[in-house]
């Protein structure tokens, strides 16, 4: 089996890794690692989660909008998740779409909108 370095090793070596790079800002790196990792452990909400973040600060706003639904389907009070799909939303123009999640995230944290 032919094994890149972003497949190689243990789950946990890879989520080492994949944190690593995306601490370096290097979040294509990062998701090219959490893509193979998240279907092993779909119930893992951290990886799904930071998936999501990798996607949304390199620009890969609908697959970051996909994973964020994901865990909210799953974790329908995970707070930043719901924090993350609202500007998400924004960032592709959806305002009007992105305003119930920001206001959930609001409430879930205590924010009140000023």
């Amino acid at each position: 089996m032919n094994e890149t370095y972003y497949e190689f090793g243990t789950a946990g070596e890879r989520w080492d890794r994949a944190r690593f790079f995306f601490e370096a800002k290097e979040y294509q790196s990062a998701a090219r690692i959490l893509r193979g990792l998240v279907p092993e452990h779909p119930e893992q909400t951290a990886q799904r989660l930071l998936l999501a973040r990798a996607y949304y600060h390199s620009a890969q706003l609908s697959r970051a909008e996909t994973e964020l639904r994901a865990v909210l389907d799953r974790d329908p009070v995970e707070h930043y998740a719901r924090l993350m799909l609202g500007r998400t939303l924004e960032r592709q123009g959806r305002p009007a779409e992105a305003a119930p999640h920001l206001r959930l995230a609001a409430a879930m944290s205590g924010d009140s909108p000023e």
